[in-house]
């Protein structure tokens, strides 16, 4: 039997249920039988694997969610990884994201502040919150980043943002779409949501950045916190946050 930890958070256990389902989908007509496991408190789902077809349905897993390292010798200086923010309202001088190293115990990657003025602000010298506001860094929000190194005594992973995910950000600014996102639910939900609240006109499409992370990309001139009171009634489980390409661009255009 082999059991693979998924790269990927939930939040409830009705998050569980879906990845389950997911996960049954997509073994549909495989020799194959898998137990998904974890806990909302835990954030991780395990899924145990046994039958002939379980090198094809690790495959599966992989192209579809990914694994997480698990332990601090599977992290190596050089690499890229998906990780999710954590501990942003208690952080001021580094940026804590969790790329799934758990055992025996938990370490996050480490992006100094540093870093990430000189990636997202231009070098100048402003606080992780003025970032965090400026691009909509918030808690659970999965960043791909680049392992700078691996300090296995000091139990350390200093990273820095990847280039993947500056390009994307540049992508964002440069579109000059302002962008809604929405942690916690699936992308079902939120299409539904979107659906009843009859915003068709003012979201042009959906970008899945995880299994319940999404960015809402809006019409050109619609502003994204407007939407939040309308989805807000609708996705009571979800947090927001907004990327303002305006407010990005005028931070820039002012150094």
């Amino acid at each position: 039997m082999t059991t693979l930890t998924l790269l990927t958070k939930i939040y409830s256990s009705n998050q569980r249920r879906h990845i389950d389902q997911t996960v049954k989908d997509l073994f549909e007509g495989l020799d194959v039988e898998a137990t998904v496991s974890g806990a909302p408190n835990e954030r991780w789902i395990h899924v145990s694997l046994s039958g002939e077809d379980d090198a094809v349905a690790t495959n599966l897993l992989a192209r579809d969610f990914g694994f997480c390292p698990s332990t601090l010798e599977n992290v190596e200086a050089g690499s890229t990884l998906k990780g999710f923010v954590t501990n942003l309202k208690n952080s001021k001088e580094e940026l804590l994201v969790d790329v799934g190293v758990f055992q025996p115990k938990a370490v996050q990657a480490v992006v100094p502040l540093g870093n990430l003025q000189s990636q997202l602000a231009g070098g100048k010298s402003i606080a992780l919150k003025r970032i965090s506001e400026l691009w909509g860094i918030c808690e659970y929000l999965p960043l791909r980043v680049k392992i700078v190194n691996v300090n296995a005594e000091e139990n350390r992973i200093d990273a820095e943002l990847a280039a993947e995910q500056i390009e994307k950000y540049m992508l964002w600014r440069d579109s000059l779409l302002d962008r809604l996102l929405v942690l916690g639910v699936s992308l079902s939900q939120v299409k539904t949501a979107v659906e009843q609240a009859m915003l068709n006109r003012d979201v042009v499409d959906i970008e899945s950045l995880g299994m319940f992370e999404h960015a809402m990309v809006c019409k050109l001139g619609t502003d994204a916190s407007g939407l939040i009171p309308m989805l807000g009634r609708r996705l009571r489980a979800a947090t927001f946050t907004v990327f303002s390409q305006r407010k990005v661009n005028a931070f820039f255009n002012s150094q």
